[in-house]
């Protein structure tokens, strides 16, 4: 796996970017139809736009000629906090793989990437959400090295 293939996402990026969003939201859609509407993105194009240009936002894409994955990303930082050290993190926010090209190892590049990425500008840990029900995503991450936080719940009335 060429790590060469990953870089920044860019504005001519964004239908791709949308058409992998669709596939993650089915996914979503899938496990809890509940909670999650079909057939529409987390983001627009217009938002998708917007965080393009934020760099507390970066969005890496695996670019194999084509975009074939995706991790969108968010820096946070507590400092001086009343209760909580002064930590920086990288959350993940979503990371997604074409569904064609799943078994690859582009989910381990790209994340083997962020984590580099994270570790090179100083962060302390990586974060996510996983939602219950997605055990491919959750066997994935415990593969990266990655184990719970913490845990929410729910009672569905």
């Amino acid at each position: 796996m060429n790590r060469d293939t990953i870089r920044q996402a860019s504005v001519a990026d964004i239908p791709r970017l949308i058409d992998l969003l669709h596939q993650v939201n089915m996914v979503h859609h899938q496990a809890r139809p509940d909670l999650f509407k079909p057939n529409t993105t987390k983001y627009s194009e217009q938002e998708l736009k917007t965080l393009l240009s934020d760099e507390l936002m970066p969005i890496f894409v695996y670019d194999d000629g084509e975009v074939l994955g995706y991790a969108f990303c968010q820096i946070t930082e507590v400092k001086d906090d009343r209760l909580l050290q002064d930590r920086k993190t990288l959350y993940i926010d979503d990371l997604c793989v074409d569904e064609a090209a799943r078994g690859k190892h582009i989910g381990s590049a790209l994340f083997e990437f962020v984590r580099d990425y994270a570790k090179s500008i100083g962060c302390h840990a990586i974060t996510l959400n996983v939602w219950e029900g997605n055990d491919p995503a959750i066997r994935f991450y415990q593969n990266m090295g990655m184990q719970p936080q913490k845990v929410g719940m729910e009672i569905k009335l």
